[in-house]
């Protein structure tokens, strides 16, 4: 029996001859698709497995718990034992090492994000705001920027919010018009999204990208995401993953061909990334996908039809696993003839007919070989995994995060000085020094900006007055906030300074795209 893993490449299943995924090559990016009940999550198990063995951590959404299983040893059941003889591949049970993660932190450690980091295009379409709504949040997140103060979970966020909403009308003759009733609709969705349990995500400490590149014993860390409830908010799953996978990018360095992947990220029901998504998100999506292969990262798009992916993002995907689809309707017709033309033709099948007569644990697939030319389409038994297939027992997950190489790293929430803090303490001079000071400084000082500076002082312990020589610590604070805005800008600025309108646009256009998604565009 010699259907196997080799040391460069991944035995996935047997077709007219073995279909090996080359390890050289899985940074290319792929796609496994498929109708429901097709065996898709069995694949994904298979594929993840095969990473781990090579060494290659994976990262995966774990959308109803079935993928838990790969962190028990596999048992020999009579479905396994038939497949593994039809492919010529002996048996051997295994299991693998597992972190479960979990953003609301009750099935696995919490995965947290600051709001900084996440940035004002990617929460804006995570609470649905409009245009008008994400132009003022983008006004907030500059002038935070531009006077130091850290945003890191909401109520920093809803802190600086009512900030501009009290000085509005200063704020407006620099930003644009910044009104009451544009802020208050933010803070409603603000509201929604704490209801659903957001304000679990952000804060600190957030996740550092080098907790899920871990190996152990030779193996690769299989990351799962608890994902069952997070798909009541299929929106801010989504929207988390991007983040994940733009972050990637950004901390991760070039490093062109690789043997190997240096990470794999299984982006599960991945329609939910596209739908509705705005030209300019969809832009950068392609741009993330197109660039993180560089960084040694293969991205692969989990969902039920290739019709779910964009075109432009499509292309990228040079790895395929096609499940059965269904063609009842002319709808699900029209998408098996777009899916059976996206592989390179086999003579020997017809591979429109054969996609809906495909059974489960059968798809037809290509994987890229030699210089990255797709192989020919052919219809494929993919192995078993040997992990255990379906959910762990409430006791088993216990256990494994009991082990866990990150145990004690999140699982206390951290709650620094920021722009909450911040802002709250700004107040508390003021009130305690308002029968002195007056209303004339704040005039004298430039009006709320000059407040805005002169906040930044009182919280450093320093009471500069207009025109005061910077200490060397006020003057490297001001660069570094200075410096994060003007390397974001150039073209993102014409772009959104036309959706935004007027001098508005032009003045915080550069610094929409910060944070998430901010690598691609300081290239």
């Amino acid at each position: 029996m010699a259907n196997a893993d080799t040391d460069d490449k991944l035995f996935i299943g047997k077709a007219a001859k073995p279909q090996y995924l080359s390890l050289n090559l899985a940074n290319r990016h792929g796609l496994v698709t498929g109708a429901t009940g097709t065996g898709k999550t069995v694949t994904l198990q298979t594929m993840a497995e095969g990473f781990s063995r090579a060494g290659v951590p994976v990262f995966a959404a774990d959308i109803k718990g079935d993928l838990s299983g790969v962190s028990q040893e596999g048992e020999g059941k009579d479905w396994i034992v038939k497949r593994c003889k039809e492919i010529d591949m002996k048996y051997e049970p295994d299991l693998f090492p597992v972190v479960f993660w979990d953003l609301f932190g009750e099935q696995g450690h919490p995965i947290r994000a600051t709001v900084t980091e996440m940035g004002p295009l990617l929460l804006s379409r995570m609470m649905s705001l409009n245009d008008t709504q994400e132009g003022v949040l983008n006004i907030a997140f500059r002038v935070a920027d531009e006077n130091g103060l850290p945003i890191m979970d909401l109520k920093d966020l809803r802190a600086m919010l009512t900030f501009i909403a009290d000085n509005s009308a200063d704020l407006t003759k620099t930003y644009g018009n910044v009104s009451s009733t544009t802020v208050g609709a933010i803070q409603r969705q603000l509201l929604v999204l704490e209801n659903q349990n957001g304000e679990k995500f952000f804060g600190e400490p957030a996740l550092e990208i080098k907790d899920l590149m871990k190996t152990k014993d030779g193996k690769g860390v299989i990351n799962l995401l608890a994902a069952d409830k997070l798909m009541a908010n299929p929106r801010l799953y989504a929207i988390f993953l991007l983040w994940l996978l733009s972050e990637l990018f950004e901390e991760l360095p070039e490093v062109g061909d690789v043997d190997k992947p240096k990470l794999v990220f299984f982006f599960d029901e991945a329609h939910l990334l596209f739908d509705e998504a705005p030209k300019v998100l969809l832009e950068k999506i392609e741009q993330v996908v197109r660039l993180i292969r560089s960084k040694g990262v293969g991205v692969y798009f989990v969902t039920q039809n290739p019709a779910d992916i964009p075109e432009t993002v499509l292309a990228q995907l040079g790895n395929r696993v096609q499940h059965a689809l269904r063609a009842y309707t002319p709808k699900e017709q029209k998408a098996v003839k777009v899916a059976a033309e996206s592989f390179r033709p086999n003579p020997k099948i017809k591979t429109e007919r054969v996609i809906t007569e495909l059974g489960k644990g059968e798809a037809l697939t290509s994987f890229l070989e030699g210089n990255g030319v797709p192989a020919m389409v052919d219809r494929t038994l993919i192995r078993p995994p040997a992990g255990n297939v379906g959910p762990v027992t409430d006791a088993q997950r216990k256990a494994v995060i009991g082990k866990s190489p990150v145990k004690g790293k999140y699982d206390e929430t951290v709650d620094s000085d920021s722009a909450y803090e911040m802002l709250q303490k700004k107040t508390d001079i003021k009130t305690r020094n308002a029968t002195q000071q007056g209303d004339s400084d704040q005039q004298s000082s430039g009006g709320v900006l000059g407040g805005v500076g002169d906040l930044i002082g009182g919280i450093f312990g320093t009471n500069r007055k207009r025109g005061e020589r910077l200490s060397t610590g006020q003057r490297v604070a001001r660069e570094v906030t200075r410096s994060t805005v003007n390397r974001i800008g150039g073209a993102v600025a014409g772009e959104f300074g036309k959706k935004i309108g007027g001098s508005m646009g032009n003045t915080i256009g550069r610094a929409i795209l910060r944070g998430a998604l901010g690598g691609i565009l300081r290239r």
